[in-house]
């Protein structure tokens, strides 16, 4: 999954430009979980929390749950969102216990994924109705990587991201195992909000 150093770096960062980016992006998540009311959120690698503290910023009331690979973004996490649940904690193996979410999240975790399609999956699995993930949306995110010189002997290319989707590329891809609603521009990323198939 993500670099926990990467992402608390990415939503720490003193650099203008970054926040404002990074605040469009939360602002628009925000709006999309808010109009699907969810009862439950549960977030497939959570990290250090980012995400659940901004949707509870914004008004979500609702439990949330947030599991992750790494032990020290789970206690970074417990302490941002001290009122929602964290576990270190495989979402396969999750998603074999019959445990349901009214909505799922994996936010920027699919283009650090081997087997994204399975994961996908399990991310239908989990969900009881909708189902919210973004990446990075390429090449426009290496191109301003690059311009930034971050990763220049890569062209851009953060070493970690495995998987390079364009928008339309995403959304045709994700929509082969769910029903993609919404896709709200938050350039440089791609977000998608989808409904499991029954």
């Amino acid at each position: 999954m993500a670099s926990s150093h990467g992402n608390k770096q990415k939503h720490e960062s003193t650099n203008p430009v970054q926040r404002a980016l990074i605040g469009h992006f939360h602002k628009r998540l925000c709006e999309l979980v808010l109009a699907r009311q969810p009862s439950e959120i549960l977030e497939v690698g959570c990290g250090e929390g980012y995400v659940l503290s901004a949707l509870r910023k914004a008004g979500v009331q609702c439990p949330m749950h947030g599991i992750d690979f790494s032990e020290t973004a789970i206690e970074h996490a417990k302490a941002r969102v001290p009122d929602a649940t964290f576990a270190v904690e495989d979402a396969r193996a999750l998603a074999t216990s019959g445990r349901r979410y009214d909505l799922v999240l994996m936010i920027e975790v699919l283009e650090h994924l081997e087997d994204a399609r399975s994961m996908l999956r399990v991310l239908a699995k989990l969900s009881k109705h909708h189902v919210v993930v973004s990446v990075p949306w390429e090449p426009f995110f290496r191109g301003l990587n690059f311009l930034r010189g971050k990763h220049v002997w890569a062209l851009g290319n953060d070493p970690e991201h495995i998987q390079h989707w364009g928008r339309r590329e995403f959304q045709h891809w994700v929509g082969r195992e769910l029903d993609v609603h919404d896709a709200p521009i938050v350039f440089p990323w791609t977000l998608l909000s989808a409904e499991v198939r029954t």
